[in-house]
């Protein structure tokens, strides 16, 4: 098949599932395993599962790294970069326009609709904490990572202690040798030559550059706090919630019941839930900065896959690495779980009757399992009714 057969073939069925995929990381890896692996049989089961195992060790968004994984092992660069376009670009849009609307109406903003999604934010957000420490903290030792963490950040949190936090819980669990799971069979993932090693210094150089002293609201510092966000973010989606909170709603530059509103539409379209940043930049910086935020955090997430796909044959056989990323893992439980606190909680329950649809909407997502994006759009009606 040609290069751009290739391209068109892999574009079709992301395009497709970019337009389908709710409920957000765990859902989309569902859908990808039944799409190419099952139906397709792009992948055998093994080479799914060491794509899976990788992308979620590394940093950025875990689901949409491993289609962009996909898309290289099917048609190499071309590939990865239309399953990343197809798989992106509606919720993207979708997320952009959001944001538009917002800005040509922004009393909306203030609407009883906005409580209503700021109060299912805290239901959707509560549910992954428990759902991820479960997955990630199944023992004592990571679950006392975890509550270390959230407890560090809930006396001093700021981006800085965010990562020294996740540093410290990386460090306990090497020294702890927190177990670190199954080894997978062995399976060759494509090394071309010094590629790995350019991806891995580009991203260390623009990680450096980001750290640069910007002007706040400038395009220069969007790209900044985005591509900071993503790759420092451990976890996927939901995690990203307090770092861009700290970039962007502790410094003045997006009110926090805008920040909540987007983030609660975010839950109601299809795609990665890293698109929030289109929203985030179209809000500070109009259509340029909804692409600008796109790309920044999305590209330390595409340059560490890159990077990692020849690593990972190092990686699974060096247990105290393993171990220290295990305990990293547990320190970002405790990362989202200081979030669920402040800012989620603090900005959205004020009354009684605020406690009570939080419980209603984690209830629904929980116990019968509404899907997110049915229970976004209801959420805000519910609330315009009430507030």
């Amino acid at each position: 098949m040609s290069e751009n057969n290739t391209f068109r073939e892999v574009f079709r069925v992301f395009l497709r599932l970019g337009l389908t995929s709710f409920g957000g990381p765990a859902a989309h890896l569902g859908y990808f395993h039944d799409e190419f692996v099952r139906r397709r049989q792009w992948l055998s089961e093994s080479a799914y599962g060491e794509v899976v195992a990788l992308c979620q060790l590394l940093p950025g968004p875990a689901s949409s790294q491993v289609g962009l994984a996909i898309g290289f092992l099917r048609g190499q660069y071309r590939g990865a970069l239309a399953a990343w376009l197809a798989f992106t670009l509606p919720s993207a849009i979708l997320m952009a326009l959001f944001a538009l609307g917002l800005g040509l109406w922004p009393d909306a903003a203030e609407g009883g609709w906005v409580a209503g999604l700021k109060l299912f934010v805290v239901a959707v957000v509560a549910q992954a904490v428990w759902q991820m420490g479960r997955t990630l903290c199944p023992d004592r030792v990571r679950k006392g990572l975890a509550v270390m963490v959230a407890a560090i950040l809930l006396v001093a949190g700021s981006a800085a202690m965010q990562l020294v936090a996740l540093v410290v819980a990386g460090l306990a669990g090497m020294m702890l040798r927190v177990p670190p799971g199954d080894r997978r069979e062995a399976l060759s993932l494509p090394v071309q030559g010094r590629r790995p090693v350019v991806f891995l210094v580009l991203f260390a150089l623009l990680l450096l550059v980001s750290l640069l002293p910007t002007q706040a609201g400038s395009q220069s510092w969007l790209a900044a706090e985005m591509y900071r966000s993503g790759a420092l973010v451990f976890g996927g989606g939901h995690v990203v919630l307090p770092w861009l909170e700290e970039g962007f709603v502790a410094s003045g530059q997006v009110p926090a019941d805008t920040f909540l509103a987007g983030y609660g539409a975010a839950q109601a379209v299809p795609g990665p839930l890293f698109t929030f940043s289109a929203f985030l930049g179209g809000t500070v910086g109009g259509v340029q900065g909804s692409i600008v935020a796109l790309v920044s955090v999305f590209l330390p997430g595409v340059l560490l896959v890159f990077t990692g796909l020849p690593l990972w044959q190092w990686l699974r056989h060096h247990d105290r690495a393993r171990s220290a990323l295990a305990g990293v893992n547990a320190g970002v439980v405790g990362l989202l779980l200081a979030a669920l606190y402040d800012p989620v909680w603090t900005s959205a329950v004020h009354s009684a009757s605020g406690v009570a649809f939080v419980l209603a909407a984690w209830w629904a997502l929980a116990v019968i399992r509404v899907p997110v994006w049915v229970l976004a759009p209801v959420s805000a009606v519910v609330g315009a009714l009430l507030f």
